[in-house]
């Protein structure tokens, strides 16, 4: 940490509203980079996870690109004529498990990383089914997101990834994105030498911005029992669907 990062969160930690310490949070990072190839996106996860870890909060972070993740919506594609693995279900019970999810990409193109596009598609492909109360699954978790590159794009793949988890039925705190660009085009990406990114105040602000939003939203879901199962049940909808014919929604 930056000497005023430590500060500012020695100074939160000192008296903090609740305690978090029963929390978890799972980082994916949806690097291209397979471990342990340098990740430049795990340095900005790395500030993130400290300030969690501060409060007693479990943390965790799995870089997708490591396993075989098969395209499709299935819960597990190993079970189709189309692949004989997949990686994905394992992944899905760490996500399942964990009070706060933080999707954390490289910017590409000025988009997201097309790991990160597969994360997400394959996230989706669970949407159908329900939890304990009825409502779709990821009601009652948290959803955030950590960016980096050194080109334009960062607010743009947070515009689409906060909609996805919001979508997908995760509750996104305020500044639920923070980021860094560097400098635009060709240059030091976020943990290079002299690149700026880990002492950069405004990254660190909006980084520690998110990481108490999520804690705070999440104690307040934990201790209300999430998000209250009135007004958005899908089986009392039809969902728009006739008889003999297949919904148009991957959602029933």
């Amino acid at each position: 940490m930056t000497e005023q990062l430590n500060e500012i969160t020695q100074k939160h930690c000192a008296n903090p509203p609740a305690k978090y310490d029963d929390l978890s949070v799972l980082f994916l990072n949806c690097t291209l980079n397979r471990t342990p190839v340098l990740s430049h996106t795990e340095g900005l996860i790395q500030v993130a996870q400290r300030i969690f870890e501060a409060n007693g909060v479990t943390t965790k972070v799995i870089r997708p690109v490591d396993y075989v993740i098969p395209a499709g919506l299935g819960l597990d594609m190993s079970q189709t004529p189309e692949w004989d693995r997949d990686d994905w279900p394992q992944i899905q019970k760490q996500i399942d498990a964990c009070d706060i999810l933080i999707i954390c990409t490289s910017v590409w193109l000025g988009e997201k990383s097309s790991v990160c596009n597969r994360t997400l598609e394959r996230m989706y492909g669970y949407t159908h089914q329900f939890n304990a109360k009825g409502q779709y699954r990821d009601y009652g978790k948290v959803g955030a997101t950590l960016i980096t590159g050194n080109e334009d794009g960062v607010k743009h793949c947070a515009m689409n990834i906060l909609f996805s988890l919001s979508h997908i039925g995760y509750t996104v705190p305020p500044q639920a994105d923070a980021g860094w660009m560097g400098e635009a085009g060709p240059g030091p990406s976020y943990r290079d030498e002299g690149s700026g990114g880990p002492e950069n105040d405004f990254t660190n602000r909006n980084t520690t911005f998110l990481v108490w939003n999520c804690l705070h939203l999440a104690r307040m879901l934990k201790d209300n029992g999430g998000v209250p199962a009135y007004g958005n049940l899908p089986d009392e909808w039809d969902a728009g669907c006739k008889a003999g014919f297949d919904s148009p929604e991957h959602k029933r």
